[in-house]
C-alpha cells in the first residue's frame, strides 16, 4: 500500500474511548495475549508444595513497554480475578499484594511512553483443573470438557505430561458461589484501578468461564442462570452491572466470540444470544468504554471447513456471516475485532465503518513497533509459535528479544562497518607486504 494511503488511513485516526475520558491517537490495539512468563510467587524448595501463584516482574514490564505508543492501547494478557480461575502456569493475577506492586510497574512504563493499558479479567472456569488451581474446577453445569483434543495446553505442577479434563470435572457453581465469582472480579478491578490500569476488559469469550453461562451445550441450569437464552446471559449481565459500579461504566469493556468453537462451546442460538446479550449490556452499562468481538470467520482450533459446517448448523451462510448486526445495536460504543488482521488486510477496514478499531496479537508480538511499521510500510518480522506460550527457563527469548526495525537497521549497519574495517585492515597488510617486497 503507498505510503501517502497509509498516512491517511483510519488507522491513525484518533478514537475516543471510555465515554470520551480517552483519546487514542491511532486504532491499533495490541491484543490480549496469555504469553506465560510471571514468575512465582515462592520457591517450593524442593518440598513439593507447588507454587500456583505468579506476579509480573521487570522483563513484563519491558515487554509491555517495548509495544506501548504515544496514544495507543493495549490490552493486557488474561488476568485471573481468583486462584480458582487461572486456567494455566506463570499467569500474574489481580488477587495478592505482590500483584498490585508488579503490574503498577508495567502500567507506569506504558503510561511514561504516552500510551494506555487495560487490564483483561480472565476467569477460565471449567478450561483449568485442580491440579493448576489446587481447588476444584467451576462451571455454570457440571459438564466437563471431553474428547481426545480435551487435554490441558501446559503440563500442570506435579504431572508428568497433558491432563485430560474429563478426569477432573467441575462443579456446577451455587447461586450464591456465583455471587462470590462477580465480586472476586470486582475486587480485581478496583486493585487494577489502583495499580494504574486505565480500564478493565472482562474476557467474555474463547469458552471461558463467562461464555460457559452464555452457551447451551454447557449451561444445563434449570434456575434464573439457565434454561433459556434470556437467563444464560444473565451471569455476564450482573457481571457488569457488577463492575460499573464498582469502578464506573466507562471503565469497563467486555470481550465476546459470539462465533467461537474454542474450548467447546457448540451451543446454538448464537444471533439470538449475542443480540439479546448486547442490547442488555447497551442498556445496562451504556457509557462502556468499548466492546472488543472475535471475527466470526476467524477460529483458533478448528479448520475452516470445520467451522464452515458449524455455521450451516446455526442456520447461517458461511459467507455471509459478520458482525454488523452487533455493531448497530452497540450504536456509539467504540466497537473493536480481532482476529487474524496484519499488514495486508488492515487497509480499508475501518473505513467501512463496521469497527473503530484493530486488535492485533500474534504480529505484535514479533515486531514491538508494528504500528510505527505499518505506518512507514516497513515489512514485518515473522513470529516463533513455538515461543508464544511459557513458561520457559529461558524467558525472554520469543517475548522481549524481537528487535525493532531500528534495531536491525543499527545492527546492519555495524556489521557493514565490521566487514569495511576488516577490509580495510587487509589492505593495509598487503600494502606493506607489497613495501618489503619492493
Amino acid at each position: 500500500m503507498p505510503s501517502s494511503s497509509r498516512s491517511h488511513s483510519k488507522l491513525f485516526q484518533p478514537l475516543k474511548i471510555a465515554n470520551g475520558k480517552i483519546e487514542l491517537k491511532h486504532r491499533v490495539v495490541l491484543a490480549p495475549m496469555t504469553r506465560n512468563r510471571g514468575v512465582p510467587l515462592f520457591d517450593d524448595g524442593g518440598l513439593g508444595c507447588y507454587n500456583r501463584v505468579w506476579h509480573p516482574d521487570e522483563l513484563m514490564v519491558e515487554y509491555y513497554e517495548q509495544r506501548a505508543t504515544e496514544g495507543g492501547l493495549l490490552i493486557s494478557e488474561g488476568i485471573p480475578p481468583n486462584l480458582e480461575g487461572n486456567g494455566s502456569p506463570s499467569v500474574p493475577g489481580l488477587f495478592h499484594p505482590s500483584h498490585l506492586s508488579g503490574w503498577r510497574k508495567v502500567t507506569e512504563a506504558v503510561h511514561a511512553k504516552g500510551g494506555f493499558i487495560y487490564a483483561q479479567l480472565w476467569h477460565a472456569g471449567r478450561a483449568t483443573i485442580t491440579p493448576f488451581t489446587g481447588m476444584p474446577s467451576v462451571a455454570p453445569s457440571a459438564v466437563p470438557m471431553d474428547g481426545p483434543e480435551a487435554i490441558t495446553r501446559r503440563i500442570p505442577p506435579g504431572c508428568s505430561g497433558p491432563v485430560r479434563f474429563a478426569d477432573y470435572p467441575p462443579i456446577e457453581l451455587t447461586e450464591k458461589h456465583i455471587k462470590q465469582t462477580i465480586e472476586d472480579y470486582c475486587n480485581a478491578a478496583r486493585m487494577a484501578i489502583e495499580a494504574g490500569f486505565d480500564g478493565v476488559e472482562v474476557h467474555g469469550g474463547n469458552g471461558y468461564l463467562p461464555e460457559q453461562f452464555l452457551s447451551s451445550n454447557i449451561n444445563k441450569r434449570t434456575d434464573e442462570y439457565g434454561g433459556s437464552l434470556e437467563k444464560r446471559c444473565r451471569f455476564v449481565i450482573e457481571l457488569m452491572e457488577g463492575l460499573a459500579r464498582s469502578v464506573g461504566g466507562s471503565n469497563c469493556a467486555i470481550r465476546l466470540s459470539p462465533f467461537g468453537l474454542f474450548n467447546q462451546t457448540r451451543g446454538e442460538q448464537r444471533v439470538e444470544t449475542w443480540s439479546h446479550l448486547c442490547e442488555q449490556l447497551k442498556k445496562k452499562v451504556p457509557d462502556m468504554s468499548y466492546i472488543s468481538m472475535i471475527e466470526p470467520r476467524y477460529e483458533q482450533i478448528h479448520s475452516m471447513s470445520e467451522k464452515d459446517d458449524f455455521i450451516r448448523s446455526w442456520g447461517h451462510d458461511p459467507s455471509n456471516i459478520n458482525l454488523k448486526f452487533l455493531r448497530h445495536i452497540m450504536g456509539d460504543t467504540p466497537f473493536f475485532t480481532a482476529g487474524g488482521w496484519n499488514d495486508t488486510n488492515c487497509w480499508g477496514v475501518l473505513e467501512t465503518n463496521d469497527c473503530d478499531a484493530l486488535l492485533i496479537g500474534r504480529y505484535f508480538v514479533s515486531n514491538p513497533d508494528l504500528v510505527e511499521r505499518l505506518r512507514t510500510g516497513r515489512p514485518l518480522a515473522n513470529y516463533d509459535r513455538s515461543t508464544f506460550y511459557g513458561p520457559f527457563k529461558i524467558r525472554h527469548v520469543g517475548y522481549t528479544d524481537y528487535p525493532t526495525w531500528e534495531d536491525e537497521r543499527m545492527q546492519a549497519e555495524f556489521e557493514s562497518m565490521e566487514v569495511i574495517e576488516g577490509v580495510e585492515v587487509a589492505c593495509v597488510e598487503v600494502s606493506k607486504e607489497i613495501e618489503v617486497f619492493a
